[in-house]
């Protein structure tokens, strides 16, 4: 049966508990963040967590591969541990800022639906309402539809008013 050092098992827990934080910042759930979202301050989350993550996994290999069991051998594992972290550190910090400040397209509301080229799947009733898919923002969306007069299944369309969020106001096209 082999024994771990303590102080092995200290960096270990140490990497483990940063590489965990990591990951729940990473994946969005706002921990420890009570402020505004821009409001990190000079330093991320995601930085300090790789940077505990990176440190307390470095610090264990260096303290093996030392053999280390006074502590100034185990200074010395921490100080390696500490030049595996500095760079992790950055790139966990500038990844997320990229994916933070990363540009998307916007929601497609009600009124991108104008416009839309479709086709009738059920038939439109000249008092009542039939259904049409169209495509917004590239993608197939089936909506209610009504018109001025009856259109049948199959028949070209195009989106002349919105008149809700799930229903519009077609012609033939």
């Amino acid at each position: 049966m082999q024994v771990v050092a303590t102080g092995t098992l200290i960096f270990l827990i140490i990497g483990g508990a940063g590489v965990g934080v990591l990951a729940l910042a990473l994946l969005g759930t706002e921990l420890f963040h009570f402020a505004h979202p821009g409001a990190d301050g000079p330093v991320s989350l995601e930085a300090v967590a790789g940077f505990a993550g990176a440190f307390g996994f470095g610090a264990a290999i260096v303290n093996e591969l030392l053999g280390a069991r006074t502590p100034g051998m185990v200074a010395a594992a921490a100080a390696g541990g500490a030049v595996a972290a500095v760079p992790t550190a950055w790139v966990a910090a500038r990844l997320s800022r990229a994916a933070r400040t990363m540009r998307t397209d916007p929601t497609p509301t009600r009124h991108h639906l104008v416009g839309a080229l479709g086709l009738v799947v059920t038939p439109i009733p000249v008092d009542g309402y039939g259904e049409v898919r169209v495509r917004v923002a590239g993608q197939p969306v089936k909506l209610n539809a009504r018109a001025d007069r009856p259109i049948g299944m199959g028949e070209q369309i195009f989106v002349v008013e919105a008149l809700s969020e799930t229903s519009v106001h077609v012609e033939t096209y």
